[in-house]
């Protein structure tokens, strides 16, 4: 279909529009995009803070929309995703109209248990037995449950979404009785209400547009099970790339408690003999004895009885497995969906006990004892690369962007954890061994870096403490709790603490309110949202807090002139996943520490400071308290993937911007 504007004229409409300023940098990126689009190869774009990203990224999607192919934009959070679909794409589609041959249609899908399930709350949640149950849970919960049933049959008579995001509660308790995980539904096919279904509507939207705009869980998802969840598309942007190695490892990761165990048994057990079900529950013991007897931290084959309770818990869930596929569950043999679901959940048991059990060079499995939940075992891969490459960007074009993509100055470390590069230091031929040269196959990409609008030179100083000593693992010390002090009093509070543990964040926390007068608030003393909000209404008034706060907070203004960065936030040396991969990469003969600790390390530190530079009025300082930024070889590497903020070491200066800064 021909369009007849080109991606800059579009672009200045899109601008023009929305009442905002075509930036060069905003400019690139479109062009960039748009010839990505059309010669299929991948591109990395990093975009700073302020270039206006979406856009850069939205108009090119909407020509090549128009031309009938269709474009799926994923982002990391449902936040962005929502913020998407819900003020950005609308606007500029209002501010494009006249200029494109027709309106393009746009949807959003996410995960089924990001839905009401009509099922559920018509016919109620199992129990621990298995019975379908539709009294709620007594108290403030079942309070929520009975106004979420409320909402849901509302938002059917209005023909809304059903989704979690416009729920009257988001409590997770509440919404786990009027939500379902995607393994237990009985599909549209075999539920007495599928084609009220507020999941299998969105699907239908989603098939009929031409945008579609996901998230990086249900983008794994869709490629985990053959690209059926998600409709067809030539072209994946892929937004918040940064997280994209994450939401992968997490979304082909698993569980396996005892507890899981125990309540897939008892739910199951009025669908087979008595014999299959003690069997699984005899196992679940056998797992709870082992994980009891068992260090925290990665299981490797010494690890002989956890490894011989998870074949005892494969085994016998393979059993009752078969013992239910004996008997039908078609709609007039199980009508309450009841087996179906129990199904789902020993099944979900097997698979995991199965590859717990296998113990692969490509997995990664530890144990991990969680405060309210008990002992439990993870897994997870040892690297997603081969995984993104065979599954998402083999056979179509993508796009990837954030503003926080170079690391170390260039963006071969992202490259290689997407699977754009050839690992040189890590192979993982064997992820995908039916692909033949997987690995040695470069795709073909570029990266490109637009900037950003901000003068980071004039705009932030960058105060490394390098007087303080390095850190030590008991914790800040007395000479960094008097560096905070004296900072967040010249700054006069607008102060964001970014810490590496929950413990240190207290521990500063108290150490100021002692000192001091100002108004100093910790995450956990209430809800993140709440406090986000209290720091905000509030200029004077300073929030401390641990990695939520890294990525997941913007505040422009005075708010925020100070951020300080207690040190380094390398990953724990006793985190499994982390360190195993380390360790494969020393193996192979390269420099784990780099390829993955400081990378580690980079990511979050540029996205720390991140945070104190919002907008182009803004004025602040970036203080870091761990000299080893500056002291050892790797501070070149982490110093590298920062905002060119104006350094400096100078105590007296960096205390004098900032009073200068709050007299402003």
């Amino acid at each position: 279909m021909a369009v007849g504007v080109d991606v800059r004229e579009l672009l200045e409409a899109a601008v023009s529009g929305i009442d905002g300023q075509t930036r060069p940098g905003q400019v690139e990126m479109a062009q960039a995009v748009d010839t990505a689009m059309h010669d299929g190869s991948h591109l990395l774009v990093q975009a700073g803070t302020g270039t206006g990203k979406s856009l850069g990224y939205l108009v090119p999607a909407l020509l090549h929309a128009i031309e009938d192919r269709r474009v799926v934009v994923s982002t990391a959070t449902l936040a962005l995703q929502s913020q998407l679909v819900d003020r950005d794409v609308p606007a500029l589609l209002d501010a494009t109209e006249k200029l494109l041959p027709r309106r393009p249609a746009y949807a959003i899908q996410k995960g089924r248990n990001n839905y009401a399930c009509l099922h559920r709350i018509r016919e109620g949640a199992p129990d621990d037995d298995g019975m379908l149950i539709d009294v709620p849970p007594p108290g403030q919960i079942g309070q929520q449950v009975l106004e979420l049933r409320d909402w849901a049959e509302q938002q059917l008579q209005d023909g809304e979404a059903g989704d979690r995001d416009h729920a009257p509660s988001h409590q997770y308790q509440a919404w786990q009785q009027v939500a379902i995980a995607a393994r237990e539904c009985l599909g549209a096919q075999k539920c007495p209400y599928g084609e009220e279904c507020f999941a299998e509507k969105a699907k239908e939207q989603a098939r009929k547009a031409d945008i579609v705009i996901t998230n990086h869980a249900l983008l794994s998802i869709d490629a985990f099970e053959n690209r059926t969840v998600l409709p067809e598309h030539d072209v994946i942007i892929v937004d918040e790339a940064h997280e994209l190695p994450a939401r992968v490892t997490g979304a082909a990761g698993d569980e396996l408690s005892p507890q899981m165990v125990e309540r897939a048994a008892k739910r199951s057990r009025r669908f087979v003999d008595d014999d299959k079900a003690d069997d699984l529950i005899d196992a679940s013991d056998a797992l709870r004895a082992a994980l009891e007897a068992t260090r925290e931290g990665r299981i490797e084959a010494s690890n002989g009885p956890v490894l011989e309770a998870a074949a005892l818990v494969r085994d016998a869930a393979r059993s009752m497995y078969s013992d239910l596929n004996k008997k039908s569950d078609d709609k007039d043999d199980d009508p309450d969906g009841a087996k179906r679901q129990s199904k789902g959940a020993v099944k979900e048991i097997f698979d995991v006990a199965e590859r717990v059990a296998a113990l692969s060079d490509l997995d990664v499995v530890w144990m991990t004892d969680r405060e309210r939940f008990g002992r439990e075992l993870r897994i997870a891969p040892l690297t997603v690369a081969g995984l993104l490459r065979e599954l998402v960007l083999k056979d179509r074009t993508a796009i990837l962007t954030s503003a926080t993509l170079t690391l170390g100055g260039d963006f071969d470390a992202i490259a290689r954890q997407v699977g754009l590069r050839p690992s040189d230091r890590l192979a993982d031929d064997d992820e995908m061994p039916e692909v033949e040269d997987s690995e040695t196959a470069p795709l073909p990409w570029r990266g490109l870096d637009v900037g950003s609008p901000f003068e980071y030179e004039k705009q932030a100083i960058l105060y490394v403490a390098k007087h303080l000593p390095p850190p030590h693992r008991d914790g800040l010390g007395k000479k960094q709790f008097d560096e905070i002090i004296d900072l967040i009093t010249a700054a006069g509070g607008r102060t964001l603490g970014l810490f590496s543990s929950r413990r240190a964040a207290e521990a500063a926390t108290a150490a100021v309110r002692e000192a001091t007068d100002l108004k100093v608030l910790c995450q956990g003393d209430a809800q993140l949202g709440e406090l986000a909000r209290e720091f905000v209404d509030d200029p004077e008034t300073s929030l401390f807090g641990t990695l939520s706060l890294w990525q997941g907070i913007d505040v422009p203004g005075s708010t925020c002139n100070l951020v300080i960065i207690d040190r380094v936030p390398f990953p724990r040396p006793d985190e499994p996943l982390m360190a195993a991969r380390q360790r494969a990469v020393d193996e192979a003969g390269g420099n784990g520490f780099m390829a993955v600790a400081a990378t580690h390390a980079a990511l979050l530190l540029a996205q720390g400071t991140g945070r104190s530079i919002r907008r182009s009025s803004d004025r602040g300082v970036v203080a870091i308290l761990d000299p080893r930024i500056v002291t050892q070889r790797y501070g070149s590497f982490l110093r590298a993937s920062l905002p060119p903020m104006w350094p400096t070491a100078d105590r007296e200066k960096v205390l004098g911007a900032l009073k200068r800064l709050q007299s402003t």
